[in-house]
């Protein structure tokens, strides 16, 4: 499908407003047309690409991998089954393939970039993105822990401007989940732009308040991979056991209510208040007895070895596993809507 030739351009639901960045010179009106260029062409960048395309958007995916158009259409039909109501040739017919950087984002209105997760290529690709992308595009990265100020420092005012981190939880078109965390030159109006534009998509977007490596959702879970990994080294259960125990408790408990809520409704009508007086001082004792696992070849080897016993290997397996987490994340999803509707 070509990109739509327009002079006004804007994303949906998007107010703009002028620039708050120091001599940016970024400013921008209301303008109506919607395309999309997803840069890298992974797991993160085409679940984007399927995102984006069953909400009606014109994308343009590009990456050097050779089998791009053959990568697509391998994915295509496990993300259209987690895209209710989307059928495979529909979103093909919204995502043209190019491996021409220049030419995918020459008329984007937001570019979702999907690169390794090293800030010298980072920087490299976004001075190509900013030379070749529209002078009022939004400039996204779903890096997962790199900031925005680090990957914009050899940019101009007025791109880095354009440019923040918009973070998805894998996957993107299932999990609500967008971490969006603007750097120290991003405008006040690129923040508006995206949040809006992703809350159209249907996501959750989320403003960090200030910049931290890793973010807060990959941060959150390193914390309990660190933990998970130490008691299964311990021996004190095994990956698939440890895996049903998070479900069983945590996972379906943080699926309704975060862990301050719940903390909170912990301690009865009297609160964090009685929780915190009851259980505070042990609590940060409990803290230092928290495993610290080296991942020498040895645990490795166990860990690898324990989650491919219990969860299978190579291509026919992750296509099973991951249509079987898609279903029960759109279940999640539907039933807390329901919950939340009364």
């Amino acid at each position: 499908m070509p990109i739509t030739q327009n002079s006004h351009r804007d994303l949906p639901g998007a107010g703009r407003t002028a620039s708050t960045a120091p001599d940016s010179g970024y400013s921008a009106g209301p303008r109506p047309q919607r395309t999309v260029a997803v840069v890298g062409a992974g797991t993160i960048g085409l679940s984007w690409a399927a995102l984006f395309a069953a909400n009606g958007l014109d994308v343009v995916v590009t990456d050097p991998r050779a089998d791009l158009d053959q990568a697509l259409d391998d994915a295509l039909p496990a993300l259209a089954d987690g895209l209710p109501g989307s059928g495979v040739e529909e979103l093909r017919g919204r995502i043209r393939t190019t491996h021409n950087l220049a030419e995918a984002v020459a008329e984007a209105d937001l570019v979702q970039e999907n690169g390794p997760e090293n800030v010298a290529f980072k920087r490299g690709l976004f001075a190509d993105i900013a030379r070749h992308a529209p002078a009022e595009s939004v400039l996204a990265t779903s890096s997962s822990g790199i900031v925005a100020s680090s990957i914009a420092a050899d940019l101009s005012d007025d791109a880095a401007a354009r440019m923040l981190v918009a973070h998805p939880f894998n996957p993107p078109h299932t999990v609500p989940l967008v971490e969006i965390v603007p750097g120290e030159r991003t405008a006040d109006d690129t923040v508006a732009t995206a949040t809006a534009f992703y809350r159209s998509l249907g996501k959750t977007p989320v403003r960090l308040r200030k910049e931290i490596p890793g973010f807060v959702a990959n941060r959150l879970q390193s914390a309990v991979l660190q933990e998970a990994i130490h008691l299964v080294l311990e021996g004190v259960v095994d990956a698939a056991e440890l895996d049903t125990v998070m479900k069983a408790s945590l996972g379906g408990r943080y699926a309704t209510i975060g862990p301050f809520e719940s903390f909170h409704l912990g301690g009865g009508p009297g609160g964090i208040r009685h929780m915190m007086e009851h259980l505070g001082k042990g609590l940060a004792q409990g803290w230092q007895g928290l495993g610290r696992p080296e991942l020498d070849d040895a645990a490795v080897d166990t860990l690898v070895n324990q989650i491919e016993a219990a969860y299978g290997n190579g291509p026919d397996a992750y296509w099973t596993r991951a249509a079987l987490r898609d279903r029960k994340q759109l279940a999640v999803n539907d039933a807390l809507h329901r919950a939340e509707q009364g």
